[in-house]
């Protein structure tokens, strides 16, 4: 018998909040201390987490320990990226006592249970799984080695472990949640577990919410279902039954869509997302209603509160010198990793997030002419930074990071950072007067990086997609690149549209009013770091999610 046998959340409950929900997911980004994260997902896990304990919610959630993290991004001879695993250690973590043994591809594999306690990083309660341990084999170790390996027996496995051993843990520790919440299809072997606990779909069905991510069908995990059946994915159903449950006609099993059929209630992460997810699921039978939540990032967090009360306090003064000083700050961690002395009065675009294709990543790049002409211009000089972590084996996406490794030195007014994790991204968010954000629309889901990139004085500047929709009015507080027409031009036509009218904003917009009229760009600033806190701060996202999704757990 430990502490964890009967275990309650351990702050007080805000009565409204009183729903018991377990929230999984394959990463959580807590604090820069704890490299369980890769990106936005994590980002987005994180700030549930800090939301859910500022509003005293009854909600824990369930990860996994992974040893060497995402990666760590280090430099070649050359400069360019080095991937990196490297052991994490934790002395914060804190040791449950639990233990237990799950079933993966037919051998029992032990599965140890560490807890992140509220008052360390201010978060709700999280438990995380681990599986290495001594008393595993080498193969079973190192199924919590990696996040999102790219091995795919080993990643149905950490998607067993997620959700199945999950489900498990919340047994052991006696929660017993009214209300299962899986944060993207990673944890959706749960379902099996659930209906072996309750008896029967239907019951299932009440008590499971589903969070997708994904806004194209294609981005969704797939893996062969007979491959899944075999390494365990639905426990010791037998294949046929799962099958009929879960109206499979052919060799796949889609994780979101078991989800989808299984959900009481879905919900996509902005509201142009809900209507893609709702357009692209709509030709498959028995899917549950999808509606949306907006993404949120957590203010207390991620928000510099100086600036903020410079504002508040109507003193012009001490908001242009604390930016600036924020802006010099975070130039020295550009200086240390480049070599590159930037000017804190010079006009500084940041593009940091995920390196993938589809955030163009090297767009403002691909005109060289008119890139040559930006980073000469002595009229309206500006600089720019990079960083991101692209997916590991994402080899185009590493080719696009370290093409601009190359193309920056050609020039002394552009970095590419290196490390791009939870505390660079709150540093180039504070160097940022323009946060660019150019993802080929509308392949970005939510995207929330520019939400706390307002929170620090950034100005959004960005294709119309996402969270964005919501949230920008041009020129007062946002710059939006105009829409072309997707669904009737080819992704080069998108491109080119795209990019033209970046530097048409840019040139003859955005730089004359940061040079020559300061009082309306600090306008436009301030515009944004209020317009983005009543909308797109965790606390509105955590009490939406149970106001919207977990209440349906008790009817």
């Amino acid at each position: 018998m430990t502490q964890f046998s009967s275990y309650k959340v351990p702050y007080a409950i805000n009565k409204k909040y009183g729903t018991r929900v377990a929230y999984f997911s394959m990463e959580f980004g807590i604090d820069q201390a704890l490299k369980i994260y890769s990106g936005g997902l994590g980002f987005l896990a994180g700030s549930h987490m800090r939301g859910a304990y500022e509003l005293g919610q009854n909600l824990i959630g369930i990860g996994i320990l992974w040893k060497y993290g995402y990666y760590d991004q280090a430099r070649n001879q050359d400069q360019t990226l080095q991937v990196q695993w490297n052991e994490k250690i934790y002395n914060f973590l804190e040791e449950t006592g639990i233990k237990f043994q799950i079933s993966i591809d037919n051998a029992p594999v032990w599965v140890k249970a560490y807890y992140l306690a509220p008052q360390t990083f201010q978060s709700a309660p999280i438990f995380l799984l681990s599986t290495d341990l001594p008393e595993n084999d080498y193969l079973a170790q190192t199924i919590t080695h990696r996040l999102y390996d790219s091995n795919t027996a080993t990643k149905i496995a950490q998607f067993i472990l997620l959700g199945i051993g999950g489900a498990k843990l919340i047994s052991e520790l006696g929660f017993d949640p009214e209300v299962y919440h899986l944060n993207e299809a990673h944890a959706a072997s749960s379902i099996f577990y659930l209906y072996k606990k309750y008896g029967s779909m239907a019951e299932v069905r009440r008590h499971l919410v589903f969070t997708t991510h994904t806004p194209e069908e294609a981005g969704n995990e797939v893996h062969d279902l007979y491959l899944c059946h075999k390494m365990g994915y639905f426990m010791d159903i037998p294949l046929e039954q799962v099958k009929m449950l879960m109206d499979i006609e052919d060799s796949s099993c889609n994780h979101s869509l078991l989800a989808l059929r299984t959900a009481r209630y879905a919900n996509g992460v902005s509201r142009l997302h809900g209507e893609v997810s709702r357009q692209m699921w709509s030709k498959y039978s028995n899917i549950c209603e999808i509606t949306s939540i907006t993404n949120s990032q957590n203010w207390r967090y991620w928000a510099d509160k100086q600036l903020y009360k410079a504002m508040e306090d109507g003193n012009e003064h001490d908001f242009i010198d604390r930016k600036r000083w924020l802006k010099e700050r975070a130039f020295d961690i550009v200086a240390d990793q480049t070599g590159k002395l930037l000017d804190p009065d010079v006009f500084t675009i940041v593009w940091a997030r995920r390196f993938a294709g589809y955030k163009r990543a090297n767009l403002i790049t691909r005109d060289m002419e008119a890139f040559t002409a930006l980073l000469e211009n002595t009229k309206f000089p500006v600089q720019i930074i990079w960083a991101g972590k692209p997916y590991p084996l994402d080899y185009s996406a590493i080719g696009e990071f370290n093409s601009l490794v190359h193309l920056s030195k050609r020039f002394k007014n552009m970095a590419v950072c290196i490390g791009y994790e939870l505390a660079l991204s709150k540093r180039l968010k504070q160097a940022a007067d323009a946060w660019l954000n150019n993802p080929r629309v509308p392949r970005e889901a939510s995207g929330t990086s520019g939400m706390t990139a307002a929170m620090n004085g950034a100005v959004n500047f960005s294709t119309y997609d996402g969270w964005i929709c919501e949230f920008a009015h041009h020129g007062q507080n946002a710059f939006i690149i105009p829409q072309a027409d997707y669904h009737n031009t080819n992704i080069h036509q998108q491109d080119e549209h795209d990019l033209m009218h970046l530097y048409r904003i840019l040139e003859n917009e955005i730089l004359p009013m940061y040079y020559r009229d300061q009082p309306r760009w600090r306008h436009i600033v301030q515009r944004g770091m209020q317009d983005v806190v009543p909308a797109f701060e965790s606390c509105r996202m955590a009490r939406e999610y149970y106001e919207v999704m977990y209440h349906f757990a008790n009817q």
